[in-house]
């Protein structure tokens, strides 16, 4: 017997679907690929750039001379003295940054006790009770000097 009339084997595929798919393919392994290569960390002896060195003379010079300009605009009766004490001890903070690398105007003096920075740490300890302290503040001069002997003092 015949097969049905109205019956049709099953229709075959191009070959062009079957390319598509291995194109596909290739391109999301390529992807991984890619992100894997792209995001993985550099071997511990592999050879990196140096970083640039900072010429700390001239930064200690520049640093030094902010914190005068500070001391001079509260001595002028330009700034208060609780927005000298933060000045000086935001200067130092940026010069320690600029200095190391280490973002100390973002740390708290805890934070900065529990870095390897103990020289930075014991320096805005000491400009503390003038940033935060009660009134009477200290004097605006013992904080420029604490923090212009701390910059001096930097290798």
């Amino acid at each position: 017997m015949q097969a049905d009339p109205e019956f049709l084997g099953p229709l075959q595929y191009s070959p062009m679907w079957t390319w598509a798919g291995a194109i596909l393919l290739l391109l999301v392994v390529g992807w991984y690929a890619f992100v894997f290569a792209s995001t993985k960390r550099p071997r511990p002896g592999s050879a990196s750039l140096p970083a640039p060195l900072t010429n700390l003379p001239a930064l200690q010079s520049a640093y030094l001379q902010r914190i005068d300009d500070v001391e001079h605009q509260a001595a002028a009766g330009n700034i208060s003295a609780r927005a000298a004490h933060q000045e000086i001890s935001f200067l130092f903070r940026r010069f320690v940054r600029d200095a190391t690398g280490v973002d100390a105007p973002r740390m708290t003096h805890a934070d900065l006790v529990r870095h390897p920075l103990p020289r930075a740490a014991k320096a805005v300890g000491a400009l503390y009770p003038g940033e935060f302290g009660s009134e009477p503040l200290p004097a605006v001069a013992a904080s420029a000097a604490t923090a212009r002997e701390a910059v001096r003092s930097w290798s």
